[in-house]
């Protein structure tokens, strides 16, 4: 009995945790929204196969939701991922989810080349150029990645970055422990490159 309310106390520390570190993450490098137009950017997720995998159709409604969110006169929807294996792009893939399942019939806009988070920021900053605020939808952990590389490719657009509706209490409860440890990972490598990067 003892051993049973151990592990259901860890259990539950473990749960909490995980919970706790995906909501700190959703607020890192991110101001308070205000007026104005915003880009909401939904990063890819590897999707060999020619229907749109789990993980993206959570990015997409999560994107969706971020858009809802502030309600912004004028607000713009960028899928970004690259080719998959089944001779489409994320992007595309994602788009159509949007529109075809979600009834999503706002401004999308696809950049369709990037194979890495690295080249998602990349390739979509000349889509955030005119925009005043702008948003990352992903799993907490990913989208804190994504932050932090705009910041590192352009600061000036970095300091435009508002809060994506991609943190809910409860919402993966299950696998935010995980998350929560790839995250830690994550981001030990980003502040290593950060260190070797430094004059």
């Amino acid at each position: 009995m003892r051993r049973r309310t151990a592990l259901a106390v860890a259990g539950g520390a473990a749960l909490a945790w995980g919970e706790w570190v995906n909501w700190r993450w959703s607020r890192v490098l991110v101001k308070d929204s205000g007026g104005g137009s915003v880009a909401v950017v939904v990063l890819g997720y590897r999707n060999p196969r020619p229907t749109v995998n789990l993980i993206n159709r959570w990015r997409v409604r999560a994107g969706i939701r971020s858009v809802a969110a502030d309600g912004a006169q004028e607000t713009c929807l960028i899928f970004s991922g690259g080719p998959t294996g089944a001779g489409t792009t994320e992007a595309q893939l994602m788009a159509d989810y949007a529109k075809s399942v979600l009834g999503y019939e706002g401004t999308v806009l696809l950049e369709d080349r990037s194979t890495t988070t690295w080249e998602n920021i990349t390739n979509v900053v000349p889509l955030l150029e005119g925009v005043d605020h702008i948003k990352i939808a992903s799993q907490p952990a990913h989208a804190l990645k994504a932050r932090a590389y705009l910041r590192r490719q352009r600061p000036d657009l970095a300091e435009r970055l508002v809060r994506a509706d991609d943190y809910r209490p409860g919402e993966w409860i299950v696998v935010k422990p995980l998350l929560a440890l790839y995250g830690l990972w994550t981001l030990r490598v980003l502040r290593a490159d950060e260190r070797k990067a430094a004059p």
